[in-house]
C-alpha cells in the first residue's frame, strides 16, 4: 500500500472527533427523534465499494455460521464467513443479509413490535439511540473469547457506511441473522417507514463485526442503556475499519474523489420520507454482489438458496435450521484473539 494510504489510515481515528457528539442519550430517545446518522457515519475516506467487494469475495464457512433470514417457510440462508479473524489489528466476521428491526431493550413496545423483550444481551440499550447489530444466539455461547458483547461493529448499507455495536442476540427457533436497532435500520433505509415487524427484505446489507476485547466499545462512551459518546465510537470504527482495509490492501479514497457510498451530513433515523420501497418483495430475493461491489438483485430459484455473495463461493448446502452444523469458529490461535486491535 503506498504510503500516504498508510498515512491517511493512521489518522482516521483522529478525525472522527471532529464531528463527534457526547450526548445525553435521553434527548435522543424517541422514534421521531434519534441520532442523525452523521453520529455514527464512517469517514469518508474509506473505500466502501471495495470493502463490500470483498466480504463478497468471502470464503471460509465456519461450523455454526448458516442461518436463514427470517421464520418464514423456505426463507433463504445467510452464512457468516471467518477469513479475516486472525488478523492481528481488524480481525473481524462478515456476512450478507436483509435488515429486520429489534426493539428489544428499553423501548421494546417499540411500534408493531409483537415479540419484543425488555432487556438486550449486555444491558437494557434503547434501539431509539443506539446504533446495534444482533447475531444468532449459537455464534455467541461457542465463541465468547472472539464476542465478549459490545463489540464495535460497522454495516454497510444502502450505499453507505455506519457504526455501531454488537448489542442483542436471537434466539428465536429457528435463530435467524439479519436485525439491527430501531436507529441504525430507519438511518440506512429512511424511506421505507421500517417498524418492528416490517424490515428490509432484501438481503443486500453487508455486516462486519470486529473481534475480540480490543474492540469492545468502553462503558466511557456506553452505559447500559445509552451510548453517551459518539466521537469514540466513530473513531473505534474508523480505526479498526482502517486496520481492516490495510490487510486486505485496498486503497483509501482522496477527498476529491467523486464515489457514492458515505453519509456525512446528518441522516435523520426518524422520519421516513416516501413509501416502502421493498414491503412487496418477497422474502427469498437474494442478492450477489459483483466484484465491482455493486449489489444486483436476483430471486432466488430455490426457497433455501444461501446467501453467499457471489458464485466463486463454494456454497454451503442448503439446510434447515434443525440441521445447521455444531461447533465454533475457535481455532490453534485461540489465544491470540485477545490480541486484535
Amino acid at each position: 500500500m503506498a504510503p500516504h494510504s498508510i498515512l491517511s489510515l493512521a489518522i482516521l481515528a483522529l478525525a472522527g472527533s471532529a464531528l463527534g457528539q457526547s450526548v445525553d442519550g435521553a434527548k435522543y430517545d424517541f422514534p421521531s427523534g434519534g441520532p442523525p446518522g452523521s453520529f455514527f457515519a464512517a469517514s469518508t475516506r474509506l473505500p466502501v465499494s471495495a470493502l463490500q467487494s470483498a466480504a463478497a469475495r468471502a470464503s471460509i464457512v465456519p461450523p455454526k455460521a448458516t442461518y436463514p433470514v427470517s421464520r418464514e417457510p423456505g426463507a433463504p440462508l445467510s452464512t457468516l464467513h471467518s477469513d479475516w479473524v486472525n488478523f492481528r489489528q481488524g480481525a473481524a466476521l462478515s456476512w450478507v443479509a436483509d435488515m429486520d428491526v429489534d426493539c428489544d431493550g428499553k423501548d421494546w413496545k417499540c411500534n408493531s413490535n409483537g415479540d419484543g423483550q425488555p432487556q438486550t444481551n449486555w444491558g437494557t440499550l434503547a434501539a431509539y439511540e443506539v446504533p446495534w447489530i444482533v447475531i444468532p444466539d449459537q455464534v455467541l455461547t461457542a465463541n465468547p473469547t472472539l464476542l465478549p458483547g459490545n463489540n464495535v461493529a460497522a454495516v454497510i448499507c444502502n450505499g453507505n457506511m455506519f457504526y455501531g455495536i454488537l448489542g442483542d442476540t436471537n434466539g428465536d427457533n429457528p435463530q435467524i441473522t439479519g436485525e439491527a436497532s430501531w436507529v441504525m435500520a430507519r438511518t440506512c433505509f429512511p424511506d421505507e417507514g421500517l417498524s418492528g415487524d416490517k424490515g428490509h427484505v432484501d438481503a443486500d446489507v453487508t455486516y462486519i463485526v470486529f473481534t475480540g476485547k480490543d474492540a469492545v466499545l468502553p462503558s466511557s462512551a456506553l452505559g447500559k442503556t445509552y451510548l453517551t459518546n459518539f466521537s469514540t465510537l466513530r473513531a473505534m470504527g474508523d480505526k479498526l475499519v482502517g486496520a481492516l482495509v490495510s490487510n486486505l490492501k485496498l486503497s483509501t479514497r482522496s477527498p476529491q474523489q467523486s464515489l457514492t457510498t458515505l453519509v456525512t451530513s446528518a441522516i435523520r433515523s426518524s422520519t421516513p420520507t416516501g413509501a416502502a420501497a421493498s414491503s412487496s418483495a418477497t422474502p427469498s430475493r437474494v442478492i450477489h454482489p459483483t466484484p465491482a461491489g455493486r449489489v444486483t438483485p436476483a430471486v432466488s430459484a430455490t426457497p433455501s438458496r444461501l446467501l453467499h455473495p457471489t458464485p466463486a463461493v463454494s456454497a454451503t448446502p442448503s439446510a434447515s435450521a434443525s440441521s445447521i452444523p455444531e461447533g465454533c469458529f475457535c481455532d490453534d490461535d485461540d489465544d491470540d484473539d485477545d490480541d486484535n486491535n
